[in-house]
Order: structure tokens, then C-alpha cells, then sequence
């Protein structure tokens, strides 16, 4: 990039006197009632002792990682409402909550491909693998995750910024630098298009073949058919909501890199886009709860479980002191 842009300094301050600011207050509300949703998978996931499957400690983990998303975009607007121009022209103050912001994507991310994967393996290991996912291998998967989260996350807080290099500066995410928006938003989102769409098509054709199979031997498929049905709803669902969280931010990113104008040229609409891919971004850490884990009816009689251990508890405790 051959232009130049005043300097931030100088930009400070200029911006015009009207601020989206209706749209962070809405993100704020969007990131609470997130924080609430998550926060009562882990609750639960922990208080009914439901981290023995793999799968569980893999959702427990999708939560922790939305959870974390959330919190970031929380700080991220909180910054935004009280100081609007750090947020616009960029600040050594905004890289730890960006740097967190991306950590958790590229975690929820991450996490998703891997329910997907262990999904199919699940499906597919009676039919042309014997290989069963353990509670060990998803405790590795995870820990797998956070590290190459963190590492990729954290990179602008080891020197991959901006602050002084002026002509490769973000001009959405300032501080950060395009190069380094393009070398982690490209590759990840691809694969959270890619991933989970080949391994719920994959899921579904096992359980096609297994439904023919069953019919050509005259037993009953009534079981695979709603299996199917099921699976194909929720595969779509948790693909669409990708689709259309992901997407506007790698638009974003690359409209970025090919951008040859100042933060003050492109102020507010760009920004409010920016606002906007930022509540989709939220959105998909509210439905992943809703799509993954929290069935009402399910929560319901997990609370139940609670409630009565509690109880239970109680009632120890009165006969211990009587």
C-alpha cells in the first residue's frame, strides 16, 4: 500500500459529532444475554457431572470459548461508547481486547470443525473405521485449540501490530495490521465453511446408506429416517449461522485490504458495517447454546436434577445435625 493517511493523532477528535452508538448498545444487550446462555451450559455441564462423553467436554468448550467472545465484545463496545475514537483510529489500549476477540473466534471456530469431526467419526466407526474418540483425545483437541488459538490471537501483542508502521494499518481494526487480518481470517473461515459442511453431508449419506440397507433387508427405518432428518436440520442450521456470521467479516477484511482510503473518508458507514458484523459474530455465540446443547426440555430436567440434589442435600445436612 503506497498512500498515506494523516496521522492518528492528528485524525483524533475529527470524527463527525454523530456516533452509531444505538448499535453498540444493542451488541451490548446481544453479549449479556450470550454470556447468560453460556454461562448456564457450563453451569450445568459441570453441576450434573455431564463431562464424561467426549462430545460434552466438547461442547462444554464451544461454551467456554463463546463465553470468552462475548466478554471481549462486551469490552470491545464498553470501549467504544465511553472513548469512540480508539475504537475508529486505533490505540495500544485496543489490542488486548482484539487480541482476545480473535482468540475466542479462532476457538469457537476451531471447536466447532471438532464436534464436527468427532460427529462423523461417531457415525462412520461401525462402518469403515474402529477408531473411538475418548474423553483423552478430546481433552487433546481442546487443549490443541486454545494453544493455536492463543498463539495466532496474541501474535499483534508479540509486535505483529501497527502502532507505528502507519501505511499497512487496518483501517476497520486499528492497530492491527492487513497482513495480519488476511493471514488469519482467510484460512479459518474457509475452513468453518468447508469442515462442518463435508462432515454433516458425510453423516447424512452414512445414514442414507444404512436406511437402503435396512429397507432392501425388510426391517424397519423408521429410527434412520428421523435420525436423518434430524441431522439435516441441525447441519443446516449450524452451517447457515456460519454462513452468515463469517462471512460479512471476511467481506470486511477484504474490503480492508483493498481500501485505499483514510478512517475519516469512511466514517460512519464503514463502521457501522464493522458494528454490524460484529453482532452477527455475537448472534452465532448465542445460537451455538441453543443449536448444540441447551434443548429446553433437557435443560429443564437438568435443573430438575439440581434442584432435587440440592434438596437432598439439605435434608443430609438437617439429619446430621439432629
Amino acid at each position: 500500500m503506497s498512500w498515506s493517511c494523516p496521522g492518528n493523532s492528528e485524525l483524533i477528535g475529527t470524527a463527525p459529532s454523530w456516533q452509531p452508538k444505538y448499535l453498540k448498545t444493542r451488541l451490548l444487550t446481544i453479549n449479556v444475554a450470550s454470556i447468560i446462555f453460556n454461562c448456564t451450559v457450563i453451569f450445568t455441564r459441570l453441576a450434573t457431572r455431564d463431562l464424561h462423553k467426549p462430545i460434552s467436554i466438547l461442547f462444554c468448550n464451544l461454551a467456554v470459548s463463546d463465553l470468552f467472545t462475548s466478554f471481549s465484545g462486551f469490552w470491545i463496545s464498553m470501549l467504544f461508547i465511553t472513548n469512540p475514537d480508539i475504537t475508529i483510529f486505533g490505540s495500544q489500549v485496543m489490542l488486548a481486547p482484539y487480541s482476545l476477540y480473535i482468540t475466542s473466534i479462532l476457538s469457537t471456530i476451531y471447536n466447532l470443525m471438532s464436534i464436527g469431526v468427532e460427529r462423523y467419526l461417531a457415525v462412520a466407526k461401525s462402518m469403515r473405521t474402529r477408531f473411538r474418540v475418548g474423553r483423552s483425545h478430546s481433552m487433546v483437541v481442546v487443549f490443541i485449540s486454545w494453544v493455536l488459538a492463543f498463539f495466532l490471537g496474541c501474535l499483534p501483542l508479540m509486535g505483529w501490530n501497527c502502532l507505528q508502521a502507519e501505511r499497512s494499518i487496518s483501517v476497520l481494526y486499528s492497530p492491527f495490521c492487513i497482513d495480519y487480518l488476511v493471514f488469519i481470517t482467510l484460512p479459518n473461515v474457509v475452513l468453518a465453511f468447508l469442515v462442518p459442511l463435508f462432515t454433516y453431508l458425510r453423516i447424512i449419506i452414512i445414514l442414507r446408506k444404512r436406511k437402503l440397507r435396512m429397507q432392501a433387508c425388510g426391517q424397519a427405518t423408521s429410527t434412520y429416517k428421523s435420525a436423518e432428518t434430524q441431522v439435516a436440520r441441525t447441519s443446516i442450521s449450524i452451517w447457515l449461522l456460519a454462513l452468515v456470521s463469517y462471512s460479512p467479516f471476511l467481506a470486511g477484511v477484504i474490503f480492508d485490504a483493498t481500501n485505499q482510503r483514510c478512517h475519516i473518508d469512511l466514517y460512519p458507514g464503514v463502521y457501522i458495517f464493522r458494528n454490524c458484523t460484529a453482532m452477527l459474530v455475537t448472534i452465532t455465540c448465542l445460537g451455538n447454546p441453543l443449536l448444540y446443547t441447551l434443548r429446553l426440555k433437557e435443560l429443564g430436567t437438568k435443573l430438575k436434577t439440581l434442584r432435587c440434589l440440592s434438596a437432598n442435600r439439605v435434608r443430609a445436612c438437617a439429619i446430621e445435625s439432629i
